[in-house]
């Protein structure tokens, strides 16, 4: 099964990084956010990727072009013009980069790929989140039901601090400091989709919560709920957490 992976956009919620380069190649501890997404879906045995690339996206293709490069020790003979690596650490991953355009909605990058993804149910990741989401189960679950769509859903990590008082009164109950979620269920970002979803995508300017909506209305739609750890990266607080996790070796998403 392959694993798309959305990682064309211009993440300007995190303008501080993403100035400089696409936001899937901010880095948590001394990788990418893209290559943990990735790493999780390996894991799960899944290691075709198609990334869908969009802004900055040559400096992805350069990141995969000296992967190898980068974790090997190497040799290089310049009289014979020669390159030998030694012991580099290599991922079983075979990985398609598309340029999807710099500009194309969410749902048009997608909809780039339908004669690559085929006759064949597919994953789907947005380029930013990182979660312990059981991918395995999901799949399962998505071929139980049998619907064009299978979408993770999670509750959100707590921002902040949670005041709960008596009616009528004026003293504080009780306090929790960034409860996660509210009880309210969100998009997760990961999910299974037949290849029937190119039909709800009409072009570059689709908008992928408008094909969403649409599946749902046509009932073909169903929630995978994920009470496990789900972080997405959208903002500078976001990395730092999650950098936090890492740094402390305690990273709930490293299922690896």
């Amino acid at each position: 099964m392959k694993v798309v992976i959305l990682a064309g956009g211009q993440g300007t919620r995190l303008s501080e990084e993403t100035t400089l380069r696409p936001k899937p190649l901010i880095e948590i501890g001394e990788q990418p956010i893209l290559w943990h997404i990735m790493k999780m879906y390996s894991s799960h045995g899944l290691n075709d990727f198609l990334i869908l690339l969009g802004y900055k996206g040559y400096m992805i293709k350069e990141y995969f072009a000296s992967y190898v490069l980068r974790h090997a020790d190497v040799t290089f003979d310049l009289g014979a013009n020669a390159v030998e690596m030694h012991d580099g650490k290599r991922e079983p991953w075979r990985v398609t980069l598309i340029d999807t355009g710099p500009t194309t909605n969410h749902g048009g990058r997608i909809g780039r790929v339908r004669d690559i993804v085929g006759g064949e149910a597919f994953c789907l990741a947005y380029g930013d989140t990182v979660s312990n989401v059981d991918v395995t189960s999901e799949i399962a679950f998505h071929r139980e039901h049998g619907k064009v769509a299978t979408m993770t859903v999670a509750q959100p990590p707590g921002r902040f601090g949670a005041v709960y008082m008596h009616e009528g009164r004026d003293e504080i109950e009780t306090f929790r400091e960034k409860p996660d979620g509210d009880g309210a269920w969100v998009n997760g970002g990961f999910f299974v989709l037949e290849p029937a979803i190119m039909d709800y995508i009409d072009g570059d300017a689709t908008d992928w919560g408008d094909v969403l909506q649409n599946v749902a209305h046509d009932g073909e739609l169903v929630g995978f709920r994920h009470d496990g750890f789900w972080h997405p990266m959208d903002t500078l607080p976001d990395k730092t957490n999650l950098e936090r996790y890492w740094s402390a070796g305690d990273a709930p998403w490293k299922t690896w």
